[in-house]
Formats: C-alpha cells, structure tokens, sequence
C-alpha cells in the first residue's frame, strides 16, 4: 500500500500543466495557469520588454519581498489574464524554467516550451504614480497598487531577524536594505506622505475596491508590538482623514495582537479586516520555519488570537495567511505531498469552523530566504490546496470578499470564490 502510494504521488508530481487541467476539470484553466506561472516564474524576452509602454503600464514598484532574480530592474509589474485574473509574477532566471513572456504577432502572450497557451497584458499604471509628495517622494514608493487594490508597506524590517529568528522562506530585510540602496525608499512611511498620496489615488473613480497594511512585526512596547499597533494607527487614521465615513475598506496583515490591541485598531481607525499570518499549519513545523512567531506568541496563542479577533471585526472580515507548500521544506517538512495536504486542511478546517479564514499564496524559494536552494511542490499540490480551501469556505458559509480575487489577487485559493 505505502508503495503505491509513493508511485501515486511520483505521478502526480511530473503531471504537466495540461495534464493537471484534465485532472481537475472543476477547476478554471486559468486559475491552474496562474498558480503554475507562480510557482515556476517568468522571463521576458527584449520583444516583450519593448512592449511596454512607460506612459501606460506599471513597472515593478517597491514590494516588500524581492523576486528570482533578485534584482531590481524595471520590468512589468506584472500580468493579467483574459478573464481578468491578475498574477503576481516573479522574474525568474531562464535556467530555472520560468514561463516565457514574449510577443508574437503584435500580441503579448504567455509561452512555455516555445509554445504559446495565453495573451495577456500588463497592468495598467495608475494616474498617481508619477507624482511626488509634498516632501518630495515619489508616490509609487509610497503606495503600490495591483488592479483594484493599494498597498502601504510602511516598513520594511521585521524585528524577528534582529536575532536571526526570521521566517526561513522569508527575505523582506534583505529586499528592504536592497531597495533602500538601490531606489532610496523611506525605511519608514511617515502618515503626511500616506495621506497626500491616498488623496491622489482615490482621485481615480473606480479603479481602486480596497486598501491593505502590512510590515514586518515589531516586538516593542510596554507590550510587545505596541509600537506596532501604534504606528499602524498612525498611517490608517491619515488615510481615514481621506474618507467622510469612519470605516472604510481595508485589510491589515500584521503580528498576531492582543485582544487589547485589537480594539484599539478596531475603534480608533476604519479598519474593517484583520489578518495574521501563521504561514504553516502545523505546530512543529511552526516552530521550525517561524522561530521569531514561536519565540513571541507561539502557534497555539497565535491561533487563539485569531479566533479572539473574531468577536472584535466579526466572522468573516479574520484571516490567517499560510505559505502554500513551504510544509514540504527540507528536511524536516512533510515527506509526500498527500501527507502535507491532509494535515494542512485538517488544521484549517478547525480555524474555519471557527470563523477564520484561511488562505495561501504560492511558495516561492527566494534566494534571499534561509529556504533559497528548495523546490516547491507540483502544480497538482497546489490545484488540490486550492480546492480544499475553498470546499471548506462553502462547507461553513465563510465569506472572505476582504482578501478575494478582486481586492487581492494572490490567492488561487481565494480566486475561485468568483465559481459561488
């Protein structure tokens, strides 16, 4: 039995990505491009590199992890699909067999192989982009945007690496002192530059459904992550000074609060949804790949906190995020690739039973992270995560339109929300 077991899964594991279509028919072609196109990368050829247009589309903007390549050059932001599918892809050397961005035709297309499966086009730039700051900054490095959704990376240093104690797929610090050096971003948002630059931004009808926080974890305080949780609300009460009404749409992904913390968030800004990312569901392995998380809370606080923050921002606006696939990191990760997936949904399914979402974004082995020189998981892994996760949202009625295929983007998982 345990023999054919491992076979099942050996064939599993090389199924191609039209193979995988054929296995999950329940599932959009699409939504499986995607997840492939982020689990492998892509490379552009100088055609499509001369297909773009400054004016027009959006050039990668400070993010707050770095890519394959780890350079900083100014290719696409990134790629949408002709469904409307956006994909948040990650430069990637040739050697490591990305998919391949090139233009045929007069048309921007998807290859693989030298063989063409989609056109796609590059994201459009928003209007605000190009502008400064009173202060001088340009507002790009203030707030990035995807297609329907702005991000503020207000800082880019997580204090679990001050004591070599950071996630080991992780490699925010290194990326943050990259783009210090190289672009020159602020190590620190300050809340006047958040609120010229949202004012500019919301100037734009229509383009933008939601806002979304997020920096690396700061352990001071009275308590820890009080400073944190200040300066958090700092910067939404600037961009709530850009709104008549008091909440507004908006997605925090910070450290795992208190339910003290919380309210403060809750009551004194227009936050409307509160994540914090445990990033594997499994204790041991928690402990393992998060040691700065387990040092501080640990993962069974961690996910007592989440299902506290429940009763603060309500079932369905809680979330945790997890790193598809980093389960199976050697050598201490899940040997088979079934073994990850039941022990994964089975935790998942105790946090959503309780109200908190789960969703995941596809592991990508940085070469800035501890985990630089691993493999991810096959494509067919990451269909099944995806099908579990969702089967699991219909299963107990939980919405998470907070962290969908429209105000995210980077979860297969969340993508096929749209199906409902």
């Amino acid at each position: 039995m345990a023999l054919a077991l491992q076979k099942e899964n050996e064939a599993r594991s090389n199924l191609s990505y039209f193979e995988v279509v054929r296995e999950h028919p329940d599932v959009p072609p699409l939504v499986i491009l995607k997840m492939d196109v982020q689990r492998r990368g892509v490379h552009y050829t100088k055609k499509a590199l001369s297909a773009v247009d400054e004016s027009v589309h959006q050039l990668r903007s400070p993010y707050i992890f770095g890519s394959r390549d780890a350079q900083i050059k100014p290719v696409p932001e990134s790629l949408l699909l002709r469904d409307g599918t956006s994909i948040l892809v990650d430069p990637t050397p040739l050697e490591q067999n990305p998919y391949v961005v090139d233009v045929i035709d007069g048309q921007v297309v998807l290859t693989d192989q030298g063989e063409v499966l989609e056109t796609v086009e590059y994201w459009p730039k928003p209007d605000f982009y190009d502008k400064k700051t009173s202060s001088g900054v340009l507002m790009s490095h203030i707030i990035s945007a995807r297609p329907q959704r702005l991000n503020i990376f207000q800082s880019g240093f997580c204090h679990f690496w001050a004591n070599d104690k950071g996630c080991r797929y992780c490699d925010i610090v290194t990326h943050f002192k990259q783009q210090r050096a190289e672009l020159g971003i602020p190590a620190k948002l300050s809340p006047q530059d958040v609120f010229e630059t949202m004012q500019e931004a919301l100037k734009q009808p229509g383009r933008f459904t939601g806002i979304c926080l997020t920096s690396g974890s700061d352990t001071r305080g009275a308590e820890p992550f009080d400073q944190e949780v200040d300066f958090y609300i700092e910067i939404l009460q600037a961009i709530g000074a850009n709104f008549k009404v008091k909440k507004f749409p908006s997605q925090l992904i910070a450290s795992a609060f208190t339910e003290k913390q919380l309210a403060r968030l809750y009551e004194e800004t227009g936050l409307t949804s509160y994540t914090a990312d445990l990033e594997v569901l499994n204790e041991e392995l928690f402990n393992w790949i998060c040691p700065g998380k387990a040092e501080w809370i640990g993962y069974r606080e961690w996910k007592n906190r989440l299902i506290r923050a429940v009763d603060i921002f309500g079932r369905g606006n809680v979330s945790t995020g997890i790193v598809g696939g980093v389960e199976t990191a050697k050598p201490k990760g899940f040997g088979s690739e079934e073994a990850a997936l039941q022990s994964t949904l089975t935790e998942a399914e105790d946090l959503i039973s309780q109200g908190v979402n789960v969703a995941f974004i596809v592991w990508v082995p940085r070469p800035g992270s501890y985990f630089r020189d691993q493999k991810n998981p096959s494509l067919d892994y990451f269909v099944r995560l995806a099908k579990g996760l969702h089967q699991l949202r219909v299963k107990y009625s939980l919405p998470i339109d907070f962290d969908d295929y429209r105000r995210c983007g980077n979860h297969p998982d969340t993508d096929l929300s749209r199906l409902l």
